[in-house]
């Protein structure tokens, strides 16, 4: 081999092989798997292994399953609930990770990766032991449904005192959960972003006669917009989907969309429906993100020129 090989090798041949390395664990991990899924999806259930099989003529696919979809109230009370419970989420860990991001950034560098830290601490331990803490939070006897019940009867005084407050099984636990389990997901991309703000601005806003109030909704708020939007998608896309948290605390009468593909899956074994709201889902969740993802490029490439 040629010293001009050698060198097309070690430097655009590395370069190129460290890029295509991503783009092809996606093919084969993500692209291929979806594929998959989506011809899955146009099949019918069969008494066979795998469960699901075409049609013997043309066209060979049928389109009952996504009709389904779209007419079985099951399906679309199962989504809307998604929808709700990860709506609520997110927008709880915003109002709740937005101080404390902001507070991490106003704290001195050592401080800084203390508070990071303890934000990050979570994650080292098991995510199903997390859940199963809660778990024992909730119950009717601890500590923590005792001490929300004496605040309850104390703020809403009436005729009879509520015993204990039924927490588990209900929405209010699944979102309570969620909270808990994706609020790093939100503190970290607002922390990255009012990291990066020129603290200059505030004071000049503050010199001309702004108060602080007004300084973080005319300064700080808007060009934090663009963590608000990438931690609120770091943490509706995951809860939306999500499958541990409502089957171990939350109602079997009021699924989310995870535990109903994975009953459609496992239970039932009607993989052809199971994968139509796999695809449905998926697309519900990523062409909102490819959209936004256009726009932003847009307006960077904008901001550029």
């Amino acid at each position: 081999m040629s010293r001009a090989n050698d060198s097309w090798f070690n430097r655009r041949g590395w370069r190129d092989t460290i890029i295509t390395a991503p783009y092809l664990w996606l093919v084969l991990f993500f692209l291929i798997p979806f594929i998959i899924v989506i011809v899955m999806s146009f099949a019918k259930t069969a008494t066979q292994s795998p469960p699901f099989a075409f049609l013997p003529d043309w066209p060979y696919v049928r389109f009952e399953t996504y009709e389904r979809l779209f007419t079985n109230s099951v399906y679309i009370r199962a989504g809307l609930i998604s929808i709700y419970n990860a709506a609520i989420a997110t927008v709880l860990c915003l109002l709740i990770g937005y101080p404390m991001a902001l507070s991490i950034t106003r704290a001195n560098k050592s401080m800084q990766r203390l508070l990071l830290m303890l934000i990050i601490l979570p994650f080292w331990t098991s995510f199903l032991l997390r859940v199963y803490a809660w778990i024992g939070l909730m119950g009717r006897n601890s500590w923590f449904n005792k001490w929300l019940t004496s605040a309850y009867n104390v703020l809403v005084p009436g005729n009879w005192e509520l015993p204990a407050i039924q927490m588990m099984n209900t929405n209010f636990a699944v979102v309570l959960v969620m909270v808990y389990s994706y609020l790093p997901f939100m503190v970290l991309p607002l922390y990255a972003n009012l990291e990066k703000l020129d603290t200059t601005l505030n004071e000049a806003a503050m010199d001309l006669g702004s108060r602080r109030w007004q300084v973080f909704r005319d300064v700080t708020l808007p060009l934090s917009i663009p963590g608000i939007i990438a931690g609120g998608l770091l943490v509706f896309i995951p809860a939306m989907g999500e499958l541990i948290i409502p089957s171990l605390v939350g109602n079997a009468s009021d699924p989310m969309i995870g535990r109903v593909i994975q009953q459609e899956f496992g239970q039932n074994r009607d993989w052809p429906m199971a994968s139509a709201v796999a695809v449905a889902l998926l697309l519900m969740l990523v062409v909102p993100l490819i959209v936004y993802n256009h726009f932003e490029a847009k307006a960077q490439a904008g901001a550029k020129s």
